[in-house]
């Protein structure tokens, strides 16, 4: 088994009343449950951000327009890939990025 990790980009924008966030959580938790052991870490949304350029200077936003995280663990990437069917991020129009992850210690 290795990990996976699933950087999702985009997804809609944050829920602005308390109904869409509990509709939100609910349908992040009812994919994450459906995972069950593959889950290492649900992980979280991001909020603002910055990028560093290999000259030191900082823009305002990330580069690459990531949007949270997930940790999982999969036999294969081609696993890997298919346990985000479902995921909430791609609903909202976005994106999820498998990257598996090499231990180096």
């Amino acid at each position: 088994m290795a990990t996976y990790l699933y950087a999702y980009t985009g997804g809609g924008s944050m829920a602005q009343t308390e109904e869409e966030r509990a509709a939100s959580m609910a349908a992040w938790g009812t994919w994450l449950a459906a995972l069950g052991d593959a889950v290492v870490e649900a992980g979280n949304p991001f909020g603002p951000s910055a990028t560093v350029a290999a000259d030191g200077g900082v823009s305002d936003g990330g580069a690459a327009g990531l949007s949270g995280y997930s940790l999982v663990t999969a036999d294969s990437l081609t696993a890997a890939t298919t346990l985000t069917k479902g995921c909430p991020v791609l609903a909202g129009g976005g994106a999820v990025q498998v990257y598996e992850v090499i231990p180096v210690m």
